[in-house]
């Protein structure tokens, strides 16, 4: 055999080595997590019952002390949106109410 076939067939050896360990990991990484998936899967669900169970408990609790349905998380961030709205307002007319910067014009409150 020439030297060029010579490099050219260890070259495929090695191609061949590397592809067939690389492939070899892959199916043991795949093994494993097929072997952890079933457990992963069960505790999962036992998490996520959980948490149904604790929603339904804490939604009988609002309906046994008159509580309003769980609309607070919605409602809470419209309040605080309503709140802001309302400082940036009596911002504006405060700064509509201040005195003209002596070199100049008084400024809107768009301005910098």
């Amino acid at each position: 055999m020439s030297a060029p076939q010579s490099l050219a067939k260890a070259a495929m050896n090695r191609l061949a080595a590397r592809l067939g360990s690389g492939l070899a990991d892959a199916a043991a990484t795949l093994a494993a997590l097929a072997q952890e998936a079933p457990a992963r899967v069960q505790q999962e669900l036992s998490l996520f019952w959980e948490e149904v169970a604790m929603e339904a408990e804490r939604i009988e609790h609002d309906r046994d002390t008159g509580a309003p349905a769980s609309r607070g998380a919605a409602e809470d961030p419209q309040e605080r949106i309503d709140a802001l709205r309302a400082k940036v307002a009596e911002l504006s007319r405060r700064l509509d109410r201040m005195p003209a910067a002596p070199d100049g014009p008084p400024r809107s409150p768009g301005q910098a």
